[in-house]
């Protein structure tokens, strides 16, 4: 089924990862049925033939039909764009013996424009060619790409032990280039534990790093008492396998306590809780901690604090792709302390809504597009009844 362009790959109650827009406009070019593809190129060609009817023998625009090669090479088939171009060669003949260029005196330009034809024709079925390959190969590379970052997040159901939660992950990225946006929800023997985090950089080597953040989560996160053990195993595993200098922006969740809730803030973006009435607190750490990665360069050690979470309200993570969103890189950025208010308050039993309202309004704030990846993930204590139809 087709959607609108930024959400073409989103499934109910888990994180989707949307990929390039890119990938789907060319796989559907590829599948559209002939009539839908050939609309351009014949639909020049008619216009053209009417208004050099209409403008009379004394004015020659047949010539104008030499675009439709080039047209035809941007939508079709290379057999297609030589049976195209033959019928606006045909069309070419008749207008030009309509408004007499075929007559001694013009017979130079008569041929001169048929030759011009024929070599872009020539040249449209090559271009054609080299199109089909590329987006066949660029469909196969990003499908894989998909494939992997889909892989790597496993995305959870819409509730991990008495935690309901929704997630929105866009990689905005285009082709096989895949983002370090993270995020993970686990049912551990300590409760249920989160992490989202972004690591610095695009690419093969964030998608790397971000797999070793992910892989040391589920394996700390049901073996350490408290979120400070699972921040130090992340950071040895980081200092292991990660090159040196490069880091991972993370927030650690824990809900092990009723009415609360823990949290281990590591240099990212500070989470928001909305009550049911729609009051918001942006979350602010007491005490933060450096990314995960450079805890060689600061004292001490990672510290976690408490806050209040009670039955009714949700937690609001993000990465800075959210709120560093503005379009096309100008204006303001995304308002998203003014905005969840309105757009999260009250969806503790329907988070999937509610992260569904902010992505569309993330795109309507943007343009219909974001330029960097980014991460919605909303948790709230949903008890025991059923989920949302």
């Amino acid at each position: 089924m087709r959607r609108q362009r930024g959400d073409r790959a989103e499934h109910r109650g888990s994180s989707p990862v949307s990929t390039s827009p890119i990938k789907y406009d060319s796989a559907e070019l590829l599948q559209a049925r002939l009539w839908v593809r050939m609309i351009t190129p014949l639909g020049v060609i008619m216009l053209i033939a009417v208004v050099d009817v209409l403008a009379g023998r004394q004015a020659y625009l047949a010539s104008l039909i030499s675009v439709v090669p080039p047209l035809a090479a941007l939508t079709l088939f290379p057999l297609e764009v030589v049976a195209t171009s033959g019928l606006g060669l045909v069309v070419l003949i008749a207008l030009s013996r309509y408004d007499g260029l075929d007559e001694p005196a013009d017979t130079r330009l008569y041929y001169g424009t048929l030759i011009a034809f024929i070599a872009l024709s020539a040249a449209s079925v090559v271009i054609s060619h080299l199109r089909i390959l590329r987006t066949r190969h660029l469909v196969a590379v990003s499908s894989v790409a998909e494939a992997a970052q889909m892989a790597l997040l496993r995305p959870p159901g819409p509730r991990v032990g008495d935690i309901r939660l929704a997630a929105r992950y866009v990689s905005a990225a285009d082709a096989a280039k895949i983002g370090g946006d993270l995020y993970g929800v686990l049912d551990t023997p300590f409760g249920v534990r989160a992490i989202i985090g972004d690591v610095r950089g695009k690419g093969l080597a964030a998608v790397q790093a971000a797999a070793v953040v992910l892989g040391a989560f589920r394996e700390a996160a049901f073996d350490e008492d408290d979120l400070a053990g699972v921040a130090l195993r992340l950071e040895a595993s980081m200092l292991r396998h990660v090159p040196s200098g490069e880091f991972t922006t993370a927030l650690l969740v824990g809900f092990r306590e009723p009415d609360t809730v823990e949290l281990l803030h590591c240099g990212h973006v500070a989470p928001l809780r909305v009550s049911p009435d729609g009051g918001t607190a942006l979350l602010d750490p007491p005490d933060p901690w450096v990314p995960l990665g450079l805890a060689h360069l600061a004292m001490g050690a990672p510290k976690t604090w408490h806050v209040p979470f009670l039955e009714g309200d949700v937690l609001l993570l993000c990465t800075d792709g959210v709120i560093e969103a503005r379009r096309r890189g100008e204006g303001p950025f995304y308002p998203l302390t003014e905005r969840a208010p309105d757009l999260v308050a009250g969806s503790a039993a329907d988070p999937e809504a509610a992260v569904a309202r902010v992505y569309a309004d993330l795109l309507r704030h943007t343009g219909g597009e974001l330029r960097d990846d980014a991460v919605l993930l909303l948790l709230a204590r949903g008890g025991a009844g059923p989920l949302p139809a």
